[in-house]
Parts: C-alpha cells; sequence; structure tokens
C-alpha cells in the first residue's frame, strides 16, 4: 500500500511540474577544460617536495584509478617532454630528483622495439648515470602504488610507442640529505 501512495505522489508531482512549467534545475553538463601541461606541471611542482613523483610515460600506461595520481597529457613528443620535465625539476631550489627506468629497458632488441637503442642513447645523454637505478617494472609500479596512499604521483603521458621507456622522477629534498638527517638523528638520541 505504502508503494502505491508514493508512486501516486511521484506521478502527480510529475504531471503538476508538466503542466506549471516548474523550474526544476536541470543538470549541468560535464565540462572538460584543456590545460597546458607545462604550465600545469608548472604550477604543481611548486607543491611537490620530497617524497612526491613526476613520471613521465609512454602512450601504453595506464589510466591509474588511485586518488593520489593526477595524469596530465603531453602535447610534445616523448623526449621533449622528458627534457622539459628534468629542466623544470632541475630549476628548483626545493626538490631534487632520484631517477628511475625500468631494468627492462637494457633487454629489449632493437628487433623488437625499432628505435630503442637511439631512445637508449638519448636517455643516457638527457639523464646521465648520476642518481638513476634501474628497477623491475612491476616494482615501480607497486612503489608508486604505495606512495600515491599518501602522496601525489604526477603522470605525464605522451604519444611514444616503445615499451618500457617511462622515468620515475623520484622527488627528494635539495637542501637536506641523508647524512645531514643522519647527523641529527644520532644527536637527538645522546640526549
Amino acid at each position: 500500500m505504502k508503494k502505491y501512495i508514493i508512486l501516486s505522489l511521484v506521478i502527480c508531482l510529475t504531471v503538476a511540474c508538466g503542466e506549471t512549467n516548474c523550474n526544476l534545475p536541470k543538470p549541468e553538463k560535464t565540462t572538460v577544460v584543456k590545460v597546458d601541461w607545462e604550465d600545469e606541471l608548472q604550477d604543481q611542482v611548486k607543491l611537490l617536495g620530497h617524497r612526491n613523483w613526476i613520471v613521465v610515460v609512454d602512450e601504453a600506461y595506464p589510466l591509474q584509478s588511485s586518488p593520489g595520481i593526477m595524469m596530465l597529457r603531453s602535447t610534445a613528443g616523448h623526449v621533449e617532454t622528458l627534457i622539459s620535465v628534468k629542466n623544470i625539476i632541475d630549476g628548483q631550489r626545493h626538490i631534487k630528483p632520484n631517477v628511475y627506468l625500468d631494468k627492462e629497458i637494457d633487454y629489449i632488441d632493437e628487433d623488437l622495439a625499432p628505435g630503442i637503442t637511439d631512445y637508449r642513447e638519448t636517455l643516457n645523454r638527457v639523464l646521465g648515470q648520476k642518481n638513476v637505478e634501474k628497477v623491475i617494472h612491476e616494482d615501480i609500479i607497486t612503489m608508486l602504488d604505495k606512495a600515491s596512499e599518501q602522496f601525489k604521483i604526477l603522470v605525464i603521458k605522451t604519444d611514444f610507442t616503445i615499451p618500457y621507456t617511462s622515468v620515475f622522477f623520484q622527488l627528494d629534498c635539495k637542501y637536506w640529505n641523508t647524512e645531514a638527517e643522519k647527523q641529527m638523528r644520532d644527536k637527538m638520541e645522546g640526549n
């Protein structure tokens, strides 16, 4: 009986609104705002600090669902995006990068992924060897997933189509290092 009363009320309200032209708010359309990825990166990098990540990825990299992960789409090429991201990070006074690459990149042959040899050479020129560590791809993804539970991860996706070419910048404090931290902790234990 209650169901029929509620249904009757809904029908009456629907008919009444139709006859009197009720001005019920209409749902707004979703607005998609295109942002320039470099402008957004410039804004975000000022907010990021140690334990945050910035990642430059290839086209097949998945859109992750963790709320700590923000994805931007680059309109530049992969290498150009990588150089721009590195320059923006290097230009900050508060952060420095620890760089991770997929370990798999060293085991891909040119016949499996044309262009990989040139890309590896470009990576060596752009990144150098300092603070670059190669880790199995799934292990890096696990690191990102764990970090995204507490910290922001900014992923910049490119149109690059060579596998295992993502570059992971784990941000660290530029003006404080592990030696200084250890000295301070040792001093604290002494008191």
